[in-house]
This record gives C-alpha cells, sequence and structure tokens, in this order.
C-alpha cells in the first residue's frame, strides 16, 4: 500500500495483489497483479493504483466500468483524503458495474498519534454505503493480507454460486478472521 488515499480494481481476468508504491516520483499510476489460492481456487487480482491523485479521475473511469472489485484507501492522518472517499463512491456508482465489490479501507492504522480520523467515522461512512470496512497498515502489514483475501473469496463465490446457495458475507467474514490470534500482521 502506498500510504496514500488510493483505488484497487480487480479486473476479470483478475489477481489478489499488495498496493504497490508508486513506479517512479513522476508517474504514479501502478498496476500489479498477483495471483492467490482461495479454497484451492486460483484468484489472479490487477491492481490500479492511482494514489488518490486528482488527475487520474478521467483514466479511472474506464477502469471502473470492467472492475469487478474496488479498495478505497484514505489516510488516517489526512482528513483531506477521507473527505474525497465520498467523491470516489459517487463516481464509482456511476460508473462502475452494478454489482462490484467495494471495500474502505482506513490505511495508516499502526499510528497512534496524528489519527485525524477515528475508527467509527470510517464504519459509520461504510455503513452509509453499505461497504465493508477495515483500517490497515501498509506499514505492519496489519489487515493487508485480509483484505485482498476477503475480495478473493467474494469474487470466487461469486463465480461459482449456484442457483438457491446462501450468499457469502464478506463483512462476516472480515470480522471472524480479524478475532483469530494469528490474523491479519502477515506480511
Amino acid at each position: 500500500m502506498t500510504g496514500k488515499p488510493g483505488a484497487a480494481a480487480a479486473t476479470r481476468d483478475g489477481e489478489v495483489p499488495k498496493l504497490s508504491l508508486p513506479c517512479s516520483p513522476s508517474y504514479d499510476l501502478t498496476r500489479k497483479n498477483k495471483v492467490v489460492t482461495v479454497d484451492g481456487v486460483r484468484v489472479k487480482l490487477q491492481i490500479w493504483d492511482t494514489a488518490g491523485q486528482e488527475r487520474f479521475r478521467s483514466v479511472t473511469h474506464a477502469y471502473y466500468r470492467d472492475a469487478q472489485a474496488l479498495l478505497l484507501l484514505y489516510d488516517i492522518t489526512n482528513k483531506s483524503s477521507f473527505d474525497n472517499i465520498r467523491a470516489w463512491l459517487t463516481e464509482i456508482h456511476e460508473y462502475a458495474q452494478r454489482d462490484v465489490v467495494i471495500m474502505l479501507l482506513g490505511n495508516k492504522a499502526d499510528v497512534s498519534s496524528g489519527r485525524v480520523i477515528r475508527s467509527e467515522d470510517g464504519e459509520m461512512l461504510a455503513r452509509e454505503y453499505g461497504v465493508p470496512f477495515m483500517e490497515t497498515s501498509a506499514k505492519t502489514g496489519m489487515n493487508v493480507e485480509l483484505a485482498f483475501l476477503a475480495i478473493a473469496k467474494e469474487l470466487k463465490y461469486r463465480a461459482r454460486q449456484q442457483a438457491g446457495e446462501p450468499s457469502f458475507q464478506i463483512r462476516d467474514y472480515i470480522e471472524s478472521q480479524k478475532k483469530r490470534p494469528s490474523c491479519c500482521s502477515f506480511l
């Protein structure tokens, strides 16, 4: 993760990745691929990280159309990154597929001083838009792997779901995994 607000998209031919650092100081649109195995099935995610930069807004519309999942990050130490999430969500609802999986992530959870966005504010915003939420730390890896695994599980489930089967509950999965003692600080 960059530690900046960004959007990650999992595409139809997709992969589950870690968020990546910008590839150069002058070029902040980063793409990364990763394959993970979820319940014995390989899931490929393709991640496009815009680092929340306004200059990529017009480009992101094209990615939204084909995206199956989007991770929206804000920096818990930066109020404007949190405030921009509503605009990103509005654009997603306008340009993305109706059934796109969206997850809201508050990044830099390892930082105790300098926090300006309470966890409760992130949870409230996520509830308002009906999306799952968790806080992460790119620095320590806290909840990073869980975020991608939850998205991958949701995508895998949707691809294999049979009529009449109960639906996968991404929020329940996240909560159950966060309670496990070995959870969430892999990296």
